[in-house]
Parts: structure tokens; C-alpha cells; sequence
């Protein structure tokens, strides 16, 4: 969980370059205070929405918590190079979801590319999350089940879907394996 560490000191960092306390924080993205704490500390891994939530009220991109270094021109991602995983919690899933950057270090970047690795929950239950913004998902290998809203949408691979992320939503894999899917996030900051 190191990359998770991460994240949460760069939270803590940026939060107090700010001059903002977690009570001040907790009310801008409506968190409770001992959650933010507790991811600050690398204590949980956070889901992306929380992360989003935060993100909004410190003033900054979700990328930024994912951040290096910043370029300024073009990033390039071999395949065989997609450097570290960041591993976000899934609802009622300890596996959770590992993402894999590919424009971490590109500076002023409107949105967030991954690949992901889509884990088949432990168990049928699952909540549902949103947050503002955008979603484009193609599925790469496996099957995955959408729920936006109250639509469920079955996605096998070379299957795509765009969505509104502000409508409560899940991915999961579904299936026998797990399943890989590349996905862009946009999120107004």
C-alpha cells in the first residue's frame, strides 16, 4: 500500500500548505474529519470518490494526488512501463480496484487516463458512488457490469460506455475472472 501513502501525504501537504484544517476540509467536501485523517495517514485506502470530494475542496486535480513531477509537453507511457498501482478501495470489496496512470505527470490536464484492474466482488453487495464529471470505460479484457442509476449494463471486451459520474454508479467484473478495462475520468475541479 505505498503509493497509498502516499496519496494521503500529499493530502496532508497540500491541506497544509493551504492552511487548512481536516474540521475545515471535512465541511468543504462533506467527509467526516476522521476519515480524511485516517487517509492522510495511509491508514485506509480511499475510493475515488472520496479522493474526488477532497480533490474539490483543496482546489485541485484528482492527478494531483498521483503527481511526480510536472511536464508540460506530451507524456508517454510504454506498455510495459505503466509505473506504480495505485490500489483505491472498492465498496464491499477488500481488493478494491488498482489503477495504473498513464498522464500522471502531465501538468494542467482536464483528464484523469487509467488502466484498471476490475476485481470481482466478494460479495453481491455493493454501494453505489458519484461525483461530478464525466466517465469513458472500454473494456480490455473480461466482463464487467455497469449499474448507473437504475440501469445495469453487461460490458465484454471491446465494449465501451460514457456516462455521467454525477448519477450513482458501479463497476465491477462479473464473470469468472477479473477483468482490465481502460477508463478517462473527467472531473471539474
Amino acid at each position: 500500500m505505498p503509493a497509498n501513502n502516499e496519496i494521503g501525504a500529499k493530502i496532508r501537504s497540500l491541506r497544509e500548505l493551504r492552511q487548512v484544517s481536516v474540521e475545515e476540509l471535512s465541511e468543504r467536501c462533506h467527509l467526516p474529519a476522521q476519515q480524511i485523517s485516517k487517509i492522510e495517514a495511509g491508514e485506509i485506502a480511499a475510493s475515488l470518490t472520496p479522493l474526488l470530494q477532497i480533490a474539490r475542496g483543496l482546489g485541485v486535480r484528482l492527478g494531483t494526488f498521483l503527481d511526480d513531477s510536472e511536464c508540460s509537453g506530451p507524456v508517454l507511457v510504454r506498455g510495459n512501463e505503466l509505473g506504480k498501482t495505485v490500489r483505491f478501495a472498492g465498496s464491499g470489496d477488500v481488493r478494491g480496484l488498482a489503477f495504473h496512470p498513464l498522464a500522471a505527470n502531465k501538468s494542467d490536464r482536464n483528464m484523469e487516463p487509467f488502466i484498471i484492474d476490475v476485481y470481482r466482488p466478494a460479495s453481491n453487495q455493493f454501494e453505489v458512488s458519484s461525483h461530478e464529471g464525466e466517465e469513458f470505460i472500454y473494456v480490455l479484457s473480461g466482463t464487467i457490469e455497469v449499474v448507473h442509476g437504475k440501469e445495469r449494463y453487461l460490458l465484454q471486451a471491446g465494449d465501451s460506455i460514457y456516462y455521467d459520474s454525477i448519477v450513482p454508479h458501479h463497476v465491477h467484473a462479473t464473470g469468472d475472472t477479473d477483468a482490465k478495462i481502460l477508463a478517462v475520468v473527467y472531473a471539474p475541479h
